[in-house]
């Protein structure tokens, strides 16, 4: 609904005194009417003057817009060819690469689904996501082979773009060829090729949730396609006078890295420089090398340049910089100032968003704005709010503390085949409950306060308690377990454990972190143990975490 066919709603706040929803101060998104569309043919339609799509910062080589476009045709058309249907799930299993996205744009083409998921989980972990997504083809890496030896599926191998002479049946019987042979490949016209709605599944990817189960995140077409307008919108890309450089270190399996930096920003006519994972020496040094513009990061990353600022302005040249954009948690005054007296030509920009609202939820679009200090920014453009009493389900006024509702173009169409979770997160009228305890104060300013969902956020990864939780359970010696977030400056949070022993048991701290460290990936294990009489639990059972943190941070 268009603001300005609202008179009761405050030019302040954003909010309406009549049905009690907080609508967006920026100016809406436009959205494309044609029903029949995909998103990889939306991007591909925008008109840009940029040359360079795609860098890879160590090597330096680089694919242009055209070899990105030829590279897509050829790949839809061996996917084609093998089979591949709309509605088809493929998996992708790979570190950033700038062939991760010929890889999506293709699959999302044709109407099949991509369904992406994280290079260090456990073998364990992908044969679950594997038995929920029922994918029938992956594309994955040599490294990571192994985790998919148990699965049986068709596999496409990613490297070796530019050689013919691999014998794949000696690395795994399952390899049908690779992504080079699919690119060399003349690309046909897509006779079967089916008509692809902007309300058709794209991507499939799996956010953790409180109870430990990871769910399947359905984001359709549309959705996609409003991620990328708002993303171009933000920040002011349609306006191709200056060549922008967004350096990507954000993994392309996430939400954020799939949409922003693996597909929507080709849309704009922008150079994404890759790193095939983060290390803070080639982050600095591709900046410098390659004169970005844009660094994407976490405040743990922030927060080591401004530590670190001294040696690191000795060191590189990073004068091309011109925002930061930093997601996860908001940051507190004492970091932006101390960014902003380190590096004064850089501004910061924030973001909030989930996988279930495709990234997009609100952000701070200039200095000024992410100097309103700790907060999470402005409803982004097209999107409402609303802010909601847990314990009554009244909408509240402005500068009252609830759950921020979100809805908008950008909101997911539900969870794979979960109907309870879906019904338990969106309500019938397109309304995402977020987890998030909230306020929006008199300047349409989103606070978060606290997180009904109690995710650990490490090192931007998410850590769901739970989880580790029944996986300290599953131990002989271990009667009871609760997971808390301890805070930690350099990763921002760690999980933390207390444990509940048998009667007679010496089992150690180290052996639990051991135990833990064995079956997860490396961001998801317990670093610090402690062992306690009792697990402290309200009257239905439900772990008192705040408690524990209480305990836990009290000797800080």
């Amino acid at each position: 609904m268009d603001p300005k066919t609202l008179p009761a709603i405050d030019p302040r706040s954003g909010f309406c005194r009549e049905n009690s929803i907080f609508y967006s101060k920026r100016k809406p998104i436009p959205l494309p009417s044609n029903e029949s569309l995909d998103v990889t043919t939306f991007i591909s339609s925008r008109a840009h003057s940029g040359k360079i799509a795609f860098i890879d910062a160590s090597s330096g080589r680089h694919l242009t817009f055209s070899q990105v476009w030829s590279a897509v045709d050829s790949v839809a058309s061996s996917l084609s060819d093998m089979g591949i249907r709309k509605g088809h799930v493929i998996l992708l299993l790979s570190p950033n690469s700038i062939f991760f996205p010929i890889v999506c744009l293709s699959v999302m083409s044709l109407g099949a689904i991509i369904t992406t998921t994280n290079p260090l989980n456990t073998t364990s972990e992908i044969s679950k996501q594997i038995s929920d997504s029922k994918p029938v083809l992956a594309f994955t890496s040599r490294a990571l082979l192994p985790k998919l030896a148990k699965s049986n599926l068709k596999i496409v191998l990613i490297e070796d773009v530019d050689d013919d002479n691999v014998n794949y049946s000696k690395l795994s019987p399952n390899i049908v060829t690779s992504l080079g042979e699919m690119i060399r490949k003349e690309p046909k016209p897509i006779r079967v090729k089916e008509r692809v709605n902007q309300d058709d599944i794209a991507t499939l990817l799996y956010s953790s949730g409180t109870t430990g189960a990871s769910k399947g995140v359905i984001s359709s077409h549309r959705n996609l396609i409003a991620m990328v307008q708002t993303i171009i919108c933000r920040f002011n890309l349609e306006d191709h006078k200056f060549e922008q450089k967004f350096i990507c270190t954000v993994p392309m399996f996430h939400i954020y890295g799939l949409v922003a930096f693996a597909t929507g920003l080709l849309a704009s006519g922008s150079t994404i420089i890759v790193l095939s994972k983060f290390e803070m020496d080639e982050m600095l040094s591709s900046i410098a090398k390659y004169k970005a513009t844009y660094l994407p990061l976490v405040p743990p990353i922030l927060v080591a340049m401004v530590n670190n600022a001294d040696r690191i302005k000795a060191k590189y040249d990073l004068s091309s910089l011109h925002s930061v954009l930093s997601g996860g948690a908001p940051l507190s005054k004492e970091v932006i100032e101390g960014f902003l007296e380190k590096y004064p030509t850089v501004n910061i920009l924030q973001g909030y968003g989930l996988t279930e609202s495709t990234g997009v939820g609100a952000s701070t679009d200039s200095l000024e704005e992410s100097r309103r200090y700790g907060t999470a920014g402005v409803l982004s453009p097209s999107m409402e709010a609303k802010i909601v009493d847990p314990d009554s389900g009244t909408a509240l006024p402005v500068n009252q503390t609830g759950e921020l509702w979100l809805r908008g173009p950008t909101i997911m169409k539900g969870y794979f085949g979960n109907v309870e979770a879906t019904a338990s997160t969106l309500d019938s009228h397109g309304w995402l409950r977020t987890g998030d305890l909230c306020y929006i104060d008199d300047d349409g300013f989103i606070f978060v306060v606290d997180r009904l969902k109690e995710l650990i956020k490490y090192k931007g990864y998410q850590v769901p308690p739970a989880e580790l939780e029944a996986l300290l359970l599953s131990h002989s010696e271990i009667v009871d377990a609760a997971v808390i977030p301890f805070p930690d400056k350099e990763v921002g949070q760690f999980p933390m454990a207390y444990v509940v022993r048998k009667d007679g048991s010496n089992l150690s701290e180290t052996a639990i972190m051991n135990f833990v460290a064995g079956q997860v990936a490396p961001y998801k294990r317990i670093r610090r143990v402690a062992f306690i009489a009792a697990i402290p639990k309200n009257p239905s059972g439900k772990i008192l975490r705040k408690d524990l943190i209480k305990l836990a941070t009290s000797k800080l």
